[in-house]
């Protein structure tokens, strides 16, 4: 059985436990306190040298890190991934945006204010990396002016990807007022058969 190396809070892994829902696929499930450290300590160092969750452990041993590249690796051959190549390259386009352009500025602004105390020396980041988590919700907000999903006017992976921090962006001061569009497709992610929320446990 799969095995998945989580932290309950995590957009990134929850977006692993949201594919998994998705396919109603079994998997053995770890919580591992990202707080206390629990990922640095050699044990999960030997499971991934990156020390960051999630990190998949497949039948035969393999551990394969990167929330992207797992949910690649589970929707492959599904749904959830298109089977033309135009298709399969936009789903990674959009993969390749919210890793890029999109998690720095709308997660770890949720991250610092949930889980970091107020004197913290990273509340001096607040402004810039909110000013570039509007300015992804933008990119969004335009793309989806004239769609109902991110790619193929279907539900995929890409649009997991994106759901999984931007559903939670106000909790780290990104108002999704200003973004109708992107709170209609919101909606409509949340309205799929299967959904589960970020903080229900496997």
């Amino acid at each position: 059985m799969l095995t998945l190396y989580d932290y309950l809070d995590s957009g990134n892994g929850y977006k692993i436990r949201l594919l998994f829902a998705l396919l109603k696929r079994p998997y053995r499930w770890v919580e591992l306190d990202i707080l206390a450290g629990a990922t640095r300590v050699p044990e999960f160092l030997a499971k991934n040298p990156n020390g960051r969750i999630p990190t998949l452990q497949l039948e035969d041993g393999t551990y394969l890190a990167e929330s992207d590249a797992i949910l690649w690796y589970l929707a492959e051959g599904t749904r959830f991934i298109p089977a033309d190549p135009i298709g399969r390259a936009l789903v990674l386009q959009w993969m390749f945006f919210e890793q890029y352009s999109h998690e720095p500025y709308v997660a770890t602004p949720r991250f610092i204010r949930r889980h970091l105390p107020e004197d913290s020396p990273r509340y001096a980041e607040l402004p810039v990396r909110l000013k570039q988590g509007r300015a992804a919700l933008a990119v969004m907000e335009t793309h989806l002016t004239t769609r109902r999903f991110f790619v193929a006017e279907r539900y995929t992976i890409a649009d997991m990807a994106l759901y999984a921090y931007t559903h939670v962006a106000g909790e780290g001061g990104l108002e999704l007022a200003p973004y109708p569009h992107v709170t209609a497709w919101l909606a409509r992610v949340a309205a799929e058969s299967g959904h589960v929320p970020l903080t229900e446990r496997p």
